[in-house]
């Protein structure tokens, strides 16, 4: 199969679809691995570790795209990309098709297969490819909410995990999947108070037991949460519904209940974003505030850190790279059950049911 990996164009998205090393494997399984000029160069990867282990290097988007059977990306397409995909081109990146109704609309259009990574999902309902970048969002997510609140930032001025003397900060965790317990976690390592939101009684009590002494779990609820926020300094939104949107756990109202410069950090904005008032943001433009409440909503946390974001990635993509390049997506799909469920649209028709459910298709 000729495999294509186009650089990406998403604002400040640094991230590469695939290492030299996982370049290295897809040849060594008789595949043809394309790489666009300089796409791994953010990553830390040149051109010269590409051709190293065999793949051809190629100028342009338009030389991957229409020499490729399968393209392989990290964010989903954006516009200038639309064009460029063909009927029968299997896609495998992250869509969030939910949070996107131009982007489905588009892939509709294109009568490719749509594969996205944030839908594969195991038996017991673990999501492999959306965790690696779970996992650094999470720890992000409490390294960019500690810098907001600093003063010259627009925060509070507060010290994440204070000093002797004067108490730490109060973070709230919505959610306590992947991304929330990686947030917990850095948090309580840096010191704070730290209070996990969850509708799941069985996770609760197994966070409860893993977690520091200085972190805590609530039953999620709009009560409960309407009682935390005015003690509140940092909010983390880590809610997912797999390939649905996000629901709104903070509406425009709560923001009164929460003190002038505290931070939101809406890690689900992929998803549509779990803070009423939360819209998309970019690395070059990461904050604005609403009530005076900093939000934080970059869509693409990991892509700041893409020397670390693009091995784990990768780490976990490769598998089921190799398997859809050696089967053909079609036999792969039939025969994994996980990478059937990353299956969105294909050939014009919307395959999953939270996506076809957002949109009424």
């Amino acid at each position: 199969m000729k495999i294509g990996i186009p650089k990406e164009i998403k604002n400040n998205e640094n991230r590469v679809s695939l290492t030299p090393g996982g370049a290295y494997a897809l040849i060594q399984h008789g595949h043809e691995v394309f790489v666009q000029t300089n796409a791994g160069a953010n990553s830390g990867f040149s051109d010269e570790s590409y051709t190293k282990v065999g793949a051809k290097i190629l100028p342009t988007a338009e030389e991957i795209f229409a020499g490729a059977e399968m393209i392989i990306k990290v964010k989903e397409p954006i516009e200038s990309e639309y064009k460029l995909i063909r009927p029968n081109q299997l896609v495998f990146t992250y869509f969030h098709f939910a949070a996107d109704e131009t982007l489905t609309k588009a892939m509709i259009q294109s009568n490719a297969i749509c594969l996205a990574y944030e839908t594969v999902e195991k038996p017991d309902r673990s999501l492999p490819l959306l965790i690696p970048m779970s996992e650094v969002a999470g720890r992000m997510s409490i390294q960019e909410g500690a810098k907001y609140l600093e003063k010259p930032q627009g925060g509070k001025g507060i010290l994440l995990g204070g000093v002797p003397g004067v108490k730490p900060a109060n973070v709230l965790v919505l959610g306590g999947g992947i991304v929330g317990t990686h947030a917990a976690y850095m948090a309580a390592g840096l010191g704070a108070h730290v209070t996990i939101m969850d509708i799941s009684l069985p996770r609760l009590r197994y966070l409860s037991e893993i977690m520091p002494a200085n972190v805590d779990t609530m039953m999620s609820s709009r009560y409960n949460i309407e009682q935390f926020l005015p003690d509140v300094d940092l909010v983390i939104g880590a809610v997912l519904i797999p390939g649905a949107k996000a629901p709104h756990l903070i509406t425009k109202d709560m923001l009164k209940l929460i003190p002038k410069g505290s931070v939101l950090v809406d890690v689900a904005i992929d998803q549509g974003g779990c803070f009423e008032t939360s819209h998309p943001t970019t690395h070059t433009q990461p904050v604005y505030e609403v009530d005076g409440i900093v939000h934080y909503c970059v869509a693409n946390i990991p892509g700041a850190v893409p020397m670390t974001s693009t091995v784990a990635l990768t780490n976990a993509t490769l598998p089921y790279a190799l398997l859809l390049a050696d089967l053909g997506w079609e036999k792969a799909c039939e025969k994994y059950a996980d990478l059937k469920e990353g299956l969105n649209i294909v050939h014009g028709k919307v395959v999953n049911k939270a996506v076809a459910e957002t949109f009424n298709l």
